[in-house]
């Protein structure tokens, strides 16, 4: 997996990441907590480490799932 510089910070992340919006609002019903999981996970096993979330989407729901995930 490639990597980026995060801003002008030390911190690198994945260049492919992984938007989590879907995961609790906007796309119609919320996919299930289990699967959100699952999902973050299998992500994260291959490499990502950049995962988009807002305080929008629910609000706080997407940052307890990605949490919960990692």
């Amino acid at each position: 997996m490639q990597k980026r510089k995060l801003g002008r910070s030390n911190l690198e992340v994945s260049a492919l990441g992984l938007g989590c919006m879907g995961l609790s609002f906007g796309y119609g019903p919320a996919t299930e907590r289990q699967p959100a999981i699952a999902l973050i996970r299998t992500a994260f096993d291959r490499g990502v480490t950049f995962f988009d979330t807002a305080e929008a989407y629910g609000p706080f729901l997407n940052e307890e799932v990605v949490g919960e995930a990692l």
